[in-house]
């Protein structure tokens, strides 16, 4: 049985764990902004300061400050998570974001590791990016016209000393959200299963994906076509071409369905063929308490491809395992990264399991060095 077959078998079983317990019995429901399920944030780092989507009517505009750019990858859409779900249960725009940088990591199911490239200085990066963000989103349907523009984080004071992330600064660091935001956040939640974001992680556009998808299903009551170009405009940012886009979205859609089974989708004609069907997580009542002490969801190992371009080798789960020993502490997510924007300027290597593995116990090697 090839690496492959048994990573999709133990996903498969590892996805009954969420079809016997609901999201809200095993209280693991977090929200996501409406507005960024509709349009997606950027997956990679780009240049420009601004970063455009559109879905149907609906187009979004993301601008950064100028010195600091885009928020990019799975972070910041944790990062939105976390926020939406904290404004939904205490009813208030200002958040403490937890008592140490530790702490607030382990909410985000973040390990911390330091360094240049380690997870606490990359969180801080993504932070930075997204709180200074602003959102522009303009619904315009030829007969109306709507106007929206939020601001994410009104005030941040982040005291966390990055070099002692157990540690309990003198003062809480909070951020206060932007007033529109604030609003778009306990009006209309887009509620989610945890487990599923933990588990998709590793993609950005798988995230995208299933929080849209669970949105979509809230509200659809017939059967619905959207053609790849509309889509491709919705996700596609990393992709030239629609033929290419539509691969790597069914490829990211394989793993989605897996852990949301009940979405009845399908490849169209000429798009992706959505039919009425259960929303993932149900609506819930007003108040979301905050358990004492919350069960510990199962890991939900994903065969999922983390490179989000157009090209770039597949690497198999069992090397991420032997990553992690070649590299303890390390996170190996961001050191594929590094790795594939290595190869990227260097040539794919004819091994490119042995060859990341290789890479990752030099990047071991130089950190001991300095």
């Amino acid at each position: 049985m090839s690496n492959d077959t048994e990573d999709l078998d133990k996903l498969v079983r590892e996805a009954f764990i969420i079809e016997a317990e609901e999201a809200r019995e095993a209280g693991t429901v977090r929200f996501m902004a409406r507005a960024l399920t509709q349009a997606t944030m950027p997956h990679r780092k780009v240049q420009t300061p601004v970063f455009k989507r559109q879905n149907g009517a609906f187009r979004l505009a993301m601008m950064a400050h100028p010195d600091v750019g885009l928020p990019y990858g799975s972070i910041p859409r944790l990062l939105v998570s976390w926020v939406t779900t904290e404004a939904v249960r205490t009813k208030s725009p200002i958040l403490e974001l937890g008592p140490s940088l530790s702490a607030f990591m382990t909410e985000l199911d973040l390990t911390p590791t330091g360094g240049r490239w380690g997870s606490i200085t990359r969180l801080r990066d993504q932070m930075t990016r997204l709180f200074s963000a602003s959102i522009s989103c303009l619904y315009d349907d030829k007969e109306k016209t709507g106007i929206f523009n939020i601001q994410i984080v009104e005030e941040a004071r982040l005291w966390w000393n990055p070099k002692a992330p157990d540690e309990a600064p003198l003062w809480k660091s909070t951020i206060e959200l932007g007033k529109k935001f604030f609003e778009e956040a306990i009006n209309s939640p887009v509620p989610v299963d945890m487990r599923a974001l933990k588990a998709l992680k590793r993609s950005p556009l798988a995230l995208d994906i299933y929080c849209w998808l669970t949105y979509r299903m809230s509200y659809l009551r017939k059967p619905t076509e959207i053609p790849w170009p509309a889509l491709q405009m919705q996700f596609g940012a990393d992709y030239t071409q629609t033929r290419q886009f539509k691969a790597a979205f069914l490829e990211h859609l394989r793993a989605v369905l897996v852990l949301y089974p009940e979405a009845n989708v399908e490849d169209g004609e000429r798009g992706l063929l959505l039919k009425p069907s259960k929303p993932h997580v149900a609506q819930l009542p007003p108040a979301l308490p905050r358990l004492k002490n919350p069960p510990t969801p199962e890991p939900l190992l994903l065969p999922l491809p983390i490179h989000e371009g157009n090209s770039g080798p597949h690497l198999r789960s069992s090397t991420y395992e032997m990553a992690r020993q070649a590299a303890p502490g390390w996170d190996v997510y961001e050191l594929e990264r590094q790795w594939r924007e290595w190869i990227d300027k260097k040539g794919t290597p004819k091994k490119p399991d042995a060859a990341f593995i290789a890479f990752c116990r030099k990047k071991v090697v130089r950190q001991k060095c300095q």
